[in-house]
């Protein structure tokens, strides 16, 4: 029997070779974001504004509450079901920003706790890889969409 002593949580990082201005912005502005994650927002992320993303492809969407915003720095939002995801923004040089992203808050059962703490590290870990072939390459991976077409909404 498997026993947790304190809550998973999880962090996926990669360094982009960009400023931190302009990776922060990329997840802030939805006309960045929708290119490389989710395929709908209803608007920019701000302090204290709350948020609807979709994911068209899945027929899914989620409502997020932004609960700090520090420019160039750090996102931290809460998911409509209490995960609090946090992005955090190191500039290293001039042009090259390390990103880390920390997902918790977790809920369920053991083996459901354990399975959504998997699922969210390979997720962040795609929506990073085509955050960096964006930014450094200029390049459209279409990866979250790529990631389970076999559960794509049939029109």
């Amino acid at each position: 029997m498997l026993t947790l002593n304190r809550e998973p949580e999880v962090k996926a990082e990669m360094l982009i070779r960009r400023p931190a201005e302009e990776v922060f912005e990329a997840f802030a502005d939805p006309a960045v974001t929708t290119k490389f994650w989710f395929t709908g927002s209803s608007g920019r992320l701000e302090a204290g504004k709350q948020v609807r993303w979709e994911w068209a492809m899945y027929g899914v969407s989620d409502t997020v509450t932004v609960l700090e915003f520090d420019p160039y720095r750090r996102i931290l939002v809460e998911f409509s079901d209490g995960t609090r995801t946090e992005w955090t923004f190191t500039q290293r040089a001039a042009d090259e920003t390390m990103v880390a992203i920390i997902d918790s808050g977790y809920s369920g059962s053991g083996d459901d706790i354990v399975a959504r703490a998997i699922d969210s590290m390979g997720g962040y870990t795609i929506v990073l890889c085509g955050l960096k072939a964006l930014l450094e390459h200029n390049v459209l991976l279409k990866l979250v969409a790529d990631k389970a077409p076999d559960a794509h909404v049939k029109d």
